[in-house]
């Protein structure tokens, strides 16, 4: 009995025995998982760019290629040979290279990456391999080869890819634990930077996308993850109703941008009527907007709100030596050329070694029939015996081969046909030894020019497929776009001043103007007390509420205000900017002493003073218990300071007179010639100091100009602008123009007679091809031009003044013909006028020239004039 019961507890003791920890079966399945998704699936190689399913792809059309092209159905077939998944992820990896147009040549329906719209089914499209594919990707002597995964088939460890391949295409993946985005650069930049680097200069690259737009990569960091990319839209004013957008960010397509305009107008960001779509092989969607909108807002507001400005994070992860490694474009370029140097080298090696051998054998064959050793082993009666006797017969040459006569190199000879011995013409082999011997002299002088004979090789590459493949995204410096400044007015604010709630839902309080629902709303309080709060539907303040309005942190307006004080009894009067806040946090304007209460404010827009009239108490002992009092004589101080004494005694009322001029003076307006806007912040070229109804000036290369006022939310198209300034009516405009219909160049001077902002003149020839070479608005410019005389070789110089050339006349009129229409160059001198004035301004000194004088200058009389505000 007692045996009968160990024999029962043996097979549970071996369960027992048998159990192993979960986590460490679970840590080492999710290592091997992850480890085969980076390498196997979703990160690109370094050596050739692809992933694995792209290279089997390309390796499986390079099987098929006939010259023809075949159904994709069909190369997905042929590619599961290689690749252990579904058709579907290898049609779409193959649809992916198609749509980058550089390895694969398409025929039928392969979607469109701008629309969104998908290839057809594999069975109805068609491709082959490009010229291009076939030229770098390729070359079975230099592949390194490993047995598919089931063990039947040779497939390419990585393809001998002479050409940086990811940094052309691009490439995106999702792995376990990492991801990639290496972004598409353009194919003659890439190939222009590798000739610099192989000429030893640095390079930088940025990226080019194929649905073009804008693009600011001055944060990209060379690719390297933690970069940022702004990728916008091109927008075009069609006209003061109409934005059309041309071009859209990498990454969007027009269906999913027009889905985020119109929600963007459903939230009320935007304002606009209709987008219409009318792409087709262009883009084009039109954006109709709603009447009293700006353009150049809703532009910015798209920009702000909608996936017409987009960012893009680039991550440059690439497989190196079976790791994944986070590298720069720099460093992906440079390890591409390297490779590409090696490549060549090695092909060069390899047909070096051809050329060797086709010489030897060459030589080998005419010293064999030459010499009649093939008589020799007509006696021979073993194979033996006639390798010996041709051997013996080679003897005496054997010293002038590069190497050793095999046994191999004799059966060879033996193979040569009678025909071919009794045909054999010594002048035909001397020459074809002749040019085998000038090709491997310039294989060896390649080899050690590698460099030079690299550079060549991309120079083919740039000539032979470079045409059409100029860069598409234009790269821009943006500025940055304040939401709060372009959102579309979409609420209305309110106000309960008893209760002390502000909002867009008091609909049945007071109303207080238009807003947006990202503003934030100052509230001031009748004891002097204010806060600014993000506005909501229903938000709490306090009560009493004395002044509500929307608030900008650099506005320019000042608040006018007077306080009694509670300790003193005095009434105090101060003047004072917001300036900058805490959201939320409550503030004091008075003392701060226990029973301050304000007894006037007034807020200012632009800074304006204003004069009120005063009463005193009928109990007060003052003589004058009426007086007038002007804000003018108080300097604007900061929000904190106490003020001044407005008087001692008991005031029963301050009521409002008259308003004054604006304290603040005029606004210093800055152009950013880069990125095409106005500024107040010093960047680029000052336009001057701007009051209210002072306008801009900008004419464009297609010979209009156009005035403005001076909202930082003008935008201008720098690369079009010739000229930009602060508009003075007198001033004189001088222009050269070359006629597209008559073929002529023209002078013409005129003064700006119309007065309609944000619409264009066009001054010169609206004939096709017409353009505005030069402008001037100086006071009297000259024309020198450089030009080569009938008969001469020697350039001649000419100056000319505008004034003699022609008098100033309408704007619409054609013009006098230039004196000379054929000529190297031409430019404007400067006018001696401005000379003078510019120098008289140098010797004013710090003394007599004091801060608040404004120099005024007369283009007419060239005269200046020295005032004081």
């Amino acid at each position: 009995m007692v045996e009968e019961e160990k024999n029962e507890q043996q097979p549970n003791e071996e369960i027992i025995h048998d159990v192993q920890a979960v986590s460490g079966l679970y840590e080492d399945w999710f290592l091997e998982y992850a480890s085969y998704v980076i390498l196997e699936r979703a990160v690109p190689g370094i050596e050739d760019g692809f992933k694995p399913v792209q290279r089997r792809i390309m390796h499986a059309m390079k099987e098929m290629d006939d010259g023809r092209f075949n159904k994709v159905a069909n190369v997905i077939g042929q590619t599961m040979q290689y690749h252990p998944h579904g058709d579907a992820s290898i049609g779409d990896a193959m649809v992916n290279i198609g749509q980058k147009d550089l390895l694969i040549e398409t025929q039928g329906n392969w979607g469109d990456i701008r629309t969104g719209d998908g290839a057809a089914a594999p069975r109805y499209i068609e491709a082959r391999l490009s010229k291009f594919a076939l030229d770098v990707v390729y070359n079975p002597q230099t592949t390194r080869w490993q047995l598919s995964y089931d063990g039947r088939k040779k497939e390419p460890v990585t393809l001998p890819v002479k050409f940086p391949l990811l940094l052309a295409q691009g490439v995106e993946g999702i792995a376990v634990g990492l991801s990639t985005k290496v972004l598409p650069h353009n194919f003659i930049e890439i190939l222009q930077a590798c000739i610099a680097l192989c000429k030893g200069k640095s390079v930088q690259l940025f990226p080019d996308f194929p649905t073009g737009g804008y693009a600011d990569f001055s944060d990209y960091n060379d690719g390297l993850r933690g970069g940022r990319i702004r990728s916008r839209a091109r927008i075009e004013e069609s006209d003061k109703k109409t934005l059309i957008i041309r071009d859209i960010p990498f990454g969007t397509t027009t269906t999913g941008l027009i889905d985020s305009i119109v929600k963007a107008n459903d939230k009320g960001k935007i304002k606009i009527r209709k987008v219409v779509d009318n792409t087709a092989k262009d883009i084009e969607i039109e954006v109709h907007l709603a009447p009293g909108q700006s353009p150049d807002i809703v532009i910015d507001a798209l920009y702000a709100f909608t996936d017409c400005e987009i960012s893009i994070s680039p991550n440059a992860c690439v497989i190196v030596e079976d790791k994944p490694r986070f590298m720069t474009v720099t460093e992906i370029l440079k390890y591409s050329n390297t490779q590409t140097i090696a490549l060549l080298t090695q092909e060069l090696e390899i047909k070096k070694s051809e050329l060797l051998e086709r010489l030897l054998f060459s030589s080998l064959e005419k010293i064999f029939i030459e010499n009649r050793i093939y008589r020799d082993i007509e006696e021979c009666e073993t194979w033996d015996a006639v390798l010996q006797t041709i051997d013996a017969g080679l003897t005496p040459f054997k010293p002038q081969f590069y190497r050793e006569i095999t046994q191999d190199d004799i059966v060879r000879l033996t193979e040569i046909k009678i025909k071919r011995i009794s045909k054999f013409d010594t002048f035909k082999a001397d020459e074809l030894m002749r040019k085998l011997q000038e090709e491997l002299e310039e294989v060896e002088y390649n080899l050690v020019h590698i460099i030079e004979y690299t550079i060549k090789y991309y120079q083919g590459l740039l000539d032979k497929y470079g045409k059409g493949r100029e860069r598409k995204t234009e790269i821009r410096t943006f500025d940055t776009i304040s939401a709060t400044v372009v959102a579309a007015n979409n609420q209305k604010l309110y106000v309960n001043r008893s209760e002390g709630f502000i909002g867009f839902g008091l609909k049945k309080d007071e109303f207080v103007c238009d807003c947006s629902d990202l503003d934030d709303v100052i509230a001031i309080r009748r004891d002097g007390k204010f806060k600014v709060v993000k506005i909501g539907e229903k938000v709490f303040v306090g009560k009493d509420i004395l002044y509500v309005g929307i608030f900008r942190k650099d506005d320019r307006t000042v608040h006018n205000l007077a306080y009694l004080d509670g300790k003193s009894g005095r009434t105090m009067v101060k003047r004072f900017q917001i300036g900058g806040v805490t959201r939320e946090k409550e503030y004091d304007l008075t003392a701060g002493n226990k029973g301050s209460k304000v007894t006037y404010l007034e807020a200012r827009p632009n800074g304006e003073s204003e004069e009120v009239t005063v009463t005193l108490t009928p109990s007060s002992t003052a003589r004058n218990k009426i007086f007038n009092f002007d804000f003018a004589t108080l300097a604007i101080k900061g929000r904190a300071s106490q003020g001044n004494i407005l008087t001692t005694y008991p005031v029963k009322s301050i009521k409002f007179k008259s308003l004054g001029s604006s304290s603040l003076g005029g606004v210093d307006i800055w152009y950013d010639e880069s990125i095409g806007r106005l500024n107040t912040d010093q960047r680029g070229k000052l336009l001057g100091n701007f009051h209210g109804d002072d306008t801009i000036l900008a004419i464009t290369k297609d010979g209009a100009y156009e005035l403005s006022n001076f909202e930082l939310t003008n935008r201008f198209e720098a690369d079009q602008v010739l000229l930009i300034e602060k508009f003075n009516p007198d001033r004189v405009i001088s222009a050269v123009y070359y006629d597209g219909g008559s073929k002529t160049y023209y002078v013409k001077r005129f003064n700006i007679e119309t007065s309609t902002l944000n619409k264009k003149f066009v001054f010169i020839s609206e004939e096709k091809g017409s353009v505005l070479t030069l402008v001037s608005t100086d006071a009297q410019p000259q024309l020198e031009i450089d030009f080569v005389k009938a008969g001469e070789k020697e350039v001649s110089t000419s100056v000319f003044d505008f004034d003699m050339m022609i008098e100033v006349k309408g704007w619409k009129a054609i013009g006098n013909k230039l004196p000379v229409q054929k000529f190297k160059k031409i430019k404007v001198l400067a006018s001696k006028v401005e000379e003078d004035m510019e120098a008289k301004l140098k010797e004013k000194t710090s003394d007599e020239l004091q801060i608040g004088d404004t120099i005024e200058f007369d283009v007419k009389t060239g005269k200046d004039q020295l005032d004081l505000f």
